[in-house]
């Protein structure tokens, strides 16, 4: 710990504990040194992933502690508006990066300054150090917008009417400690075992002849090694956003002006039959048609992830987070990591993110404290023990090229610079259901393919209206 931070905390644990040691420091001093505690709660990450980055912020604001809660991801929605509610809830908590605008009106913006106690060096003849209440400016729009990688910028910020003009200003509504991407996890051994080096870059003519050569039928004609989980909805890990991510790169616009485009003709294509969204559903549910060449998936599967920990699927569509389950549940598996293809002589790389971002609750009555410890857990030195403790991609550009070079993360952390996302409403579990009942619905054809994507894109408009 440096001297000086050292030295402010004796200070400061000397003033909180003793009768009478305040009174060198103003009122105003006093009261913002009064301890206090920030309640945070999160999922799937445990208290160690932030204990050294709570260690370092206390040393520098020794009065304020951090409470920090994991809940299961299947009560934590639940747990959390009931909290909020009855005025329990904490005061800073993780959401989805689709979830920012559901949430807009429970949370805090970022705002301009902070004001906190920080140690500050005085004297000229005898140096010391003493506590002294100071604003600070927070990060400007333009430096995040600099420093974080742009798919968190489009899903952090957002347009607030301003009080005084009435016009929309952007304004911070998150911040993210590490972004996630898509990637295909593949088993090197089946890959090997076809005469395939690596899976192929883009989704043409070699992709599916790499899945046609993965693909194993018994006499039955039944699928018992599939080459890539793709064709199916419910049974299939992210199904909805490997969908979404076909359609990006196909050109789809997934919403325009809070409406929900993804059936739609994007203006780019206008005066053509071609929709980038439809064909991307039908390249998808071409994988579970036993009538095309690449049937590869069927709905009577088992869940992607448990075929590819098995050895029964070769290439798994997945992200960063998904790589401590495969580690740990198959550790003999030969694991390799490829970048998610893209569309051959499109002249753009699109993938596609899914990723948690930290928000301060409007309740919360320490809002400038929960800011301030968001901030420094964002910063890049703090992030990056976070990120080390997590396996996680960062969301800072400044620590992209160095996560590069690392074996199991770095094609993820490759990706977050061209990854998008797109706002799934009020009710992102609910799209995410919407989606995967739509390739299902269209990969069983119980209507016309256009029909079914028309009616999912009305579903999802019923979330966001």
């Amino acid at each position: 710990m440096p001297k000086r931070i050292a030295a402010f905390l004796l200070i400061a644990v000397f003033i909180l504990t003793s009768g009478f040691g305040c009174a060198f420091l103003d009122p105003e001093t006093q009261n913002a040194m009064k301890p206090i505690t920030l309640k945070y709660w999160r999922v799937f990450d445990g208290e160690d992933a932030f204990n050294e980055i709570i260690k370092n912020y206390k040393a520098i604001h020794p009065y304020v502690s951090i409470e920090y809660r994991k809940l299961r991801y299947a009560e934590y929605e639940k747990e959390l508006l009931e909290a909020m509610a009855e005025d329990k809830g904490p005061d800073i908590f993780s959401i989805g990066n689709s979830w920012v605008g559901k949430y807009e009106s429970k949370i805090e913006p970022l705002p301009e300054k902070t004001t906190m106690v920080y140690p500050v060096e005085k004297g000229t003849l005898k140096k010391e150090i003493i506590p002294e209440l100071r604003s600070a400016k927070t990060i400007s729009l333009k430096e995040f917008k600099d420093q974080f990688v742009d798919v968190a910028v489009d899903d952090a910020v957002v347009g607030i009417k301003d009080g005084e003009t009435g016009k929309l200003k952007e304004t911070i509504m998150a911040m993210p400690l590490s972004v996630d991407a898509l990637a295909v996890y593949y088993n090197r051994d089946l890959l090997n075992n076809a005469g395939i080096a690596v899976p192929p870059a883009y989704w043409n003519k070699d992709f599916q002849e790499a899945v046609k050569k993965l693909t194993k039928q018994d006499i039955n004609g039944q699928v018992i090694q599939s080459g890539i989980a793709l064709g199916g909805g419910k049974n299939i890990e992210r199904s909805g956003d490997i969908l979404s991510a076909l359609m990006l790169q196909n050109g789809a616009v997934m919403m325009s002006d809070g409406r929900v485009t993804f059936d739609r003709i994007p203006a780019a294509f206008a005066g053509e039959k071609y929709n980038p969204g439809i064909e991307a559903l039908r390249f998808y549910t071409d994988f579970s048609n036993p009538a095309k060449e690449v049937y590869t998936w069927n709905k009577d599967m088992t869940g992607s992830l448990d075929m590819f920990l098995s050895g029964r699927l070769a290439m798994m569509v997945g992200y960063a987070y998904h790589l401590p389950t495969i580690k740990s549940q198959a550790p003999k598996l030969k694991l390799g990591i490829a970048k998610l293809p893209q569309i051959e002589g499109s002249g753009q790389t699109v993938n596609f993110a899914n990723y948690w971002v930290e928000v301060v609750s409007k309740k919360s009555g320490h809002k400038d404290e929960a800011w301030d410890f968001i901030q420094f857990a964002a910063k890049a030195e703090n992030a990056k023990t976070y990120l080390a403790k997590t396996g996680k991609p960062p969301a800072l550009r400044s620590l992209i090229d160095e996560m590069k070079e690392d074996e199991e993360t770095g094609v993820f952390a490759d990706e977050v610079l061209t990854a998008k996302s797109w706002y799934h409403g009020k009710d992102a579990l609910a799209v995410d259901e919407i989606m995967a009942a739509l390739i299902d619905d269209a990969a069983t054809g119980t209507d016309k393919i256009e029909n079914l994507i028309s009616q999912a894109a009305t579903k999802v408009q019923q979330t966001v209206d």
